[in-house]
């Protein structure tokens, strides 16, 4: 699919990768294979996002509840998380991307922090598409943050309470500057937000796929692009024939 084939192309996907685990539950490997071909997947549609022409695209790394899996797993996934950045990181230059790290950096070891900064620094100039992580993520930490801040300017007498609006709110999020998702899409057949830009999704349209996190990739993300291209967002309005 290019940008010409879809006359509907989202402004920004968001996606929760999910199922790595039962991949490699199914195939009798450890868990650790199943993360290991999620990267793949992470490459692959990765790349076919910056093919089609597609603006932003997020994806949901590692949330804030991660920490609470075994600590074998999350360092694991820290290791991965080294590796596709060490690895993949040219080909993203290359390829015109500007990555952006959204979630708290308080928690995260120091080699990864620099990682993270290193990356946002060498794609600040590039004009392609915003390829966002959310890692070490959680809605509602990031909602409560924005919260705090925006109290903290009221007690101190630099915000009228009354000046508080969905915008002013929507500017104290990680994802300031990027449109709110206009599809998230979540594999592995479960049917929920698990904490994903909860703020931000107020109107996204949801795609829930059964296929596992491993197994999506070219063929499946631009068929998950072509159901969005077909459906119709009101935002609360009456279709035009209605109205």
């Amino acid at each position: 699919m290019t940008v010409g084939e879809c006359s509907n192309l989202p402004r920004h996907v968001a996606i929760i990768m999910d199922g790595n685990g039962r991949w490699a539950r199914r195939r009798h490997l450890p868990r650790q294979a199943g993360h290991v071909a999620g990267v793949n997947a992470v490459r692959e549609v990765v790349r076919a996002a910056c093919d089609i022409g597609l603006a932003n695209l997020t994806l949901f790394a590692f949330s804030s509840e991660n920490w609470k899996r075994p600590a074998m797993e999350v360092g694991a996934l820290m290791g991965l998380f080294r590796l596709y950045f060490r690895n993949d990181m040219k080909e993203i230059v290359e390829r015109g991307a500007r990555v952006r790290i959204i979630g708290n950096r308080t928690r995260v070891d120091p080699d990864i922090l620099q990682m993270i900064e290193e990356a946002e620094r060498s794609t600040l100039g590039n004009t392609g598409i915003n390829l966002t992580f959310a890692f070490d993520y959680g809605g509602q930490e990031e909602i409560a943050a924005a919260a705090r801040e925006l109290a903290r300017a009221a007690a101190e007498g630099r915000l009228d309470p009354e000046a508080i609006t969905p915008e002013l709110v929507s500017s104290r999020l990680f994802t300031h500057g990027l449109p709110e998702p206009d599809l998230v899409i979540r594999t592995s057949g479960e049917r929920r937000l698990s904490n994903f830009l909860l703020w931000q999704s107020a109107y996204a349209e949801l795609l829930f796929v059964d296929t596992l996190w491993p197994d999506f990739g070219r063929k499946e993300f631009t068929e998950a692009l072509e159901q969005f291209s077909h459906r119709e967002r009101r935002f609360g309005a009456l279709p035009e024939a209605v109205a």
